[in-house]
């Protein structure tokens, strides 16, 4: 009897695995056409992570992401911000290629509240995650995202500091994108979002939501002072078991809203990866920072399978030029197997994109003509 109970339990078991289903965890990295093409370089020469660009109705590009505190001297003499750094840079540009600087728009010194002034403190002798020294304090504004809302002609820009500080929206006062820049009401006083990377997204109706790291959303009320609802799990297709997801960002396409994360490929044998957690009893290294992509019907999902779209181009945005070309940013990340081959790390690049039978990937043709190469 007991026998037959236990047979029972494990088919049934058998049962709920397979009608379960999940993303394909397989990442293709020796696919050439969905790496980010080999003749892509920096396309200014500045220490920066977490690239954003977007195109104002102004008809120039901006461009944001983080930074390190210029002047600063590194006890080992590498760039870094894993730690502090003084706020929010900006570039702009009306051809994509020439940027010119347009200094310190947002710091924390002049502009910010008292919470995100506090600054959490740093152990002795804690290092970054590139085994990079670690001092003074926990309070580096990260991966800021500049957004223009349309429907109510604001400039917005949505980022966050480490250290467990978590997310927060400022408002353009000036109408300017250059600011000066508030807090929203939402988050005067504590974090709109208490992780990182928090994006913002428009819809073609003009509602406006926080995606948040990573499988969060809400919407935001009319005048975009505040969130309009509390925040709901995206439904989404998962890998089994899901692995630490990063980059979140949130676009249209053939009628279908697009959602854009970062995933680490880890290598599992011979020309074998998944994106499934890395399994550090067996030491499997962290080989690229890929971008996956998933659709739905709705901003809350339930968004289909994810799948593999640019290989080691992760923390991305898409954005559309003036000709209607498709772009995804890029920063060359130096972590992982793929990472130790760009020559140059840490700065903002351009990834030209196309979409094949309404699937992301690398355009290889256009990168050899954007960058010089015939």
């Amino acid at each position: 009897m007991k026998k037959t109970f236990f047979l029972l339990l494990a088919i049934s078991w058998q049962v709920v695995a397979q009608e379960a289903k999940f993303s394909n965890p397989i990442a293709p990295v020796t696919n050439i056409e969905l790496t980010v093409p080999k003749e892509v370089k920096p396309i200014f020469d500045y220490w920066l992570r977490d690239t954003y660009i977007m195109l104002g109705p102004d008809g120039t590009y901006y461009l944001t992401g983080t930074t390190a505190m210029p002047n600063r001297v590194f006890p080992n003499g590498n760039i870094h911000c894993w730690d502090y750094n003084d706020g929010l840079y900006m570039w702009k540009s009306k051809d994509l290629k020439n940027w010119t600087p347009m200094g310190l728009i947002w710091s924390f010194e002049k502009d910010a509240a008292d919470w995100q002034k506090q600054g959490k403190p740093i152990k002795e002798g804690a290092k970054s995650l590139n085994n990079d020294p670690l001092e003074g304090q926990y309070r580096a504004l990260w991966a800021p995202e500049l957004h223009y809302i349309k429907s109510q002609k604001k400039w917005m820009i949505v980022t966050c500091i480490n250290g467990g500080a978590g997310s927060f929206i400022l408002e353009s006062i000036s109408g300017k994108p250059e600011g000066p820049y508030k807090n929203i009401a939402g988050n005067t006083t504590k974090p709109i979002y208490g992780n990182i990377d928090a994006s913002l997204f428009e819809d073609d109706n003009g509602e406006v939501y926080v995606v948040a790291h990573n499988h969060f959303i809400a919407k935001m009320n009319k005048d975009l002072s505040d969130l309009d609802e509390p925040y709901q799990k995206i439904k989404e297709t998962p890998y089994n078991p899901e692995p630490y997801i990063e980059g979140v960002f949130m676009t249209k396409h053939h009628g279908k809203y697009i959602l854009i994360q970062t995933v680490w490929s880890v290598r599992t044998g011979e020309n074998e990866f998944t994106y499934l957690p890395v399994d550090k009893k067996t030491g499997n290294a962290l080989h690229s920072y890929d971008v996956v992509i998933a659709e739905a019907d709705s901003p809350y999902g339930p968004f289909n399978e994810r799948y593999p779209a640019i290989l080691q181009g992760g923390h991305n945005n898409l954005f559309v030029d003036k000709k209607g070309d498709w772009w995804s940013t890029t920063f060359f990340n130096p972590r992982g197997e793929m990472g130790k081959e760009f020559k140059i790390t840490c700065r903002p690049g351009l990834v030209p994109v196309k979409w094949v039978n309404n699937k992301l990937q690398p355009d290889h043709a256009r990168a050899k003509k954007f960058y010089g190469h015939k």
